[in-house]
């Protein structure tokens, strides 16, 4: 039975709904110094927010177009929202609150507002429609949402859908009752929530890339817990720094990247709303950025755009790359073009963030790395024995983090097994101990009996000069079982046809083992992607005639 400390929720149901004790993977909650002396009352706004505040004033900590967040802004902001929560809507500690808003200062504060008063905040991507909200509002039971004025329309079709949703309330509106207009008569004081160190303050949802989006339920001790291993001992930021990046915050990479990790550095963050790679180098270069997250097709797009000159993004010193797998051809091209070797991070958000990385002289290009202190990994088979060192097997990982799903009980099996969390890639360990993705568990391509790795065919194909991006699936063939199927986006679409399809086929095999040669190629405008910038493999996968 887990030692739970008193929880200061006065609304059960996240506890409630945590799985049963018996089935979470183990938690090494001694596995850093700075994490064995958590105390057992935390709160991560009093912990991110309100003894930073008291230590950085006046100095910025959210950049945001022309206007300039201080910490000391950012606290009173927060602690107004928390008076409107409280005051205004009624919430009380352990209820749920919907979040909706693009990467801006008021979703931050927003956030804040949520974890002051003891609440749980279960934040939505912006491009979320009605049916995925209402499914989030009702799988979580949540009657209450701050959302920005310019996604009302599909918050507003959820309201009256939703089984549980009573009010939202708007910010960045131009008329009527506001966030804005209840905050103004508020003090700028509140008295932060004594939380328990394993109250639930975040719900967070995946981004559904295979059927329903599940709800991963997060500690306060684990917000800080990413904080105290990634950013500490990874990317160790500092007062000086500036990070920017193009990750929703709802989501747990964008969380982290750019909101937990700048303030527990005592840094600066900027938050830019769309993203293209042409204004995320602009504003590298305007605001000074140190540190960029973002994902592997940002990269690859900013190469070729630094290679046509002006930009000067001399400030940057640390690239970090997740959400999907870093090809060894966009890796090289960015440190060719900057002189900064990419931290590719493998992290999931059932263990909230980052868990395997390498930085500097420890890059192996090519490898995601080794685990980060605090955290732990190995390859299994499919009896969840470990293989010896070169063998392709599951990859499974345990550290201070780990999965509990809301009411899911059939994945929580699936995910928390054998003593470890199974993330669903397809990994081998070398000898040295790294870490070499194959795949996707549903994305390694069994064909004529070979194994092959859709991502390591993606990688050859990118280093075809007329490929700007690619996925490989397989599909199903009558003589092989499966073959290896390509979908291609040219820089030049007009090129596409028979003759390139068959120039790729060719390049492939000249670059790798003949047989993993895609014996279907087909050209696309677009990737299918989900919200959070994954390709939607599933989409292609039926697309190729696999249902």
């Amino acid at each position: 039975m887990h030692d739970f400390e008193p929880s200061a929720h006065l609304d059960s149901f996240p506890r409630d709904h945590l799985p049963p004790f018996e089935q979470w993977p183990p938690m090494n909650l001694q596995c850093l110094p700075e994490i064995a002396n958590y105390p057992r009352r935390m709160n991560c706004a009093r912990e991110l927010l309100d003894k930073q505040a008291a230590i950085y004033g006046d100095k910025p900590v959210i950049y945001y177009g022309d206007e300039v967040w201080s910490w000391n802004r950012l606290l009173e902001t927060a602690n107004r929202i928390a008076h409107v929560l409280v005051d205004d809507l009624g919430v009380v500690p352990g209820n749920r609150v919907l979040l909706r808003a693009p990467n801006n200062p008021m979703y931050v504060a927003c956030w804040f507002a949520v974890m002051k008063v003891g609440a749980v905040a279960v934040a939505t991507m912006p491009l979320y429609r009605w049916r995925e909200l209402t499914y989030m509002t009702d799988k979580a039971e949540i009657k209450v949402a701050l959302c920005d004025w310019r996604l009302r329309e599909e918050m507003e079709t959820t309201l009256k859908e939703s089984q549980f949703l009573e009010r939202s309330l708007y910010f960045y509106s131009p008329e009527g009752q506001s966030l804005e207009s209840l905050m103004a008569g508020k003090p700028a004081q509140f008295e932060t929530c004594d939380t328990a160190w394993d109250d639930v303050c975040l719900i967070a949802f995946t981004s559904g890339t295979t059927g329903p989006a599940k709800g991963c339920m997060h500690f306060h001790r684990d917000v800080m817990m990413i904080c105290d291993t990634f950013n500490r001992y990874v990317l160790k930021p500092g007062p000086d720094d500036i990070f920017t990046g193009s990750p929703p915050l709802a989501f747990t990479f964008g969380l982290g990247a750019l909101v937990a990790f700048p303030m527990h550095g005592g840094s600066a963050t900027l938050l830019v709303e769309q993203y293209t790679p042409d204004t995320m180098l602009r504003s590298i270069e305007k605001y000074g950025v140190t540190i960029l997250f973002t994902a592997p097709t940002a990269y690859r797009a900013m190469t070729g755009l630094l290679a046509k000159g002006g930009y000067d993004i001399g400030s940057l010193r640390q690239c970090v790359s997740a959400g999907e797998t870093l090809p060894l051809p966009v890796w090289q091209g960015w440190a060719d073009a900057t002189g900064i070797k990419i931290i590719d991070g493998l992290g999931s958000t059932e263990m909230l963030h980052i868990f395997i990385t390498s930085k500097g002289d420890g890059i192996r290009p090519g490898a995601t790395g080794k685990p980060i202190p605090g955290y732990e990994a190995c390859i299994l088979d499919d009896e969840g024995k470990p293989v010896p060192d070169g063998t392709v097997g599951r990859l499974a990982v345990r550290g201070p983090t780990g999965v509990r799903y809301l009411d899911n009980p059939e994945r929580q099996a699936a995910y928390s097994a054998y003593g470890w969390n199974l993330t669903g890639d397809s990994y081998l360990r070398d000898a040295d101990g790294f870490y070499w993705y194959q795949a996707r568990t549903d994305d390694m391509i069994i064909s004529a009996g070979y194994n092959i790795s859709g991502p390591e065919v993606e990688a050859v194909l990118l280093l075809h000069p007329d490929v700007s991006e690619c996925a490989v699936v397989a599909a199903p063939d009558a003589e092989r079982g499966h073959i290896v199927k390509a979908f291609v986006v040219l820089r030049d679409k007009d090129k596409a046809g028979p003759a390139m399809a068959k120039a790729l086929q060719d390049f492939v095999k000249a670059e790798i083992a003949p047989y993993k040669y895609p014996r279907a190629v087909e050209f696309l405008d677009v990737l299918p992607r989900t919200q959070t910038g994954k390709v939607q493999r599933f989409v292609l996968r039926q697309k190729g005639g696999e249902g």
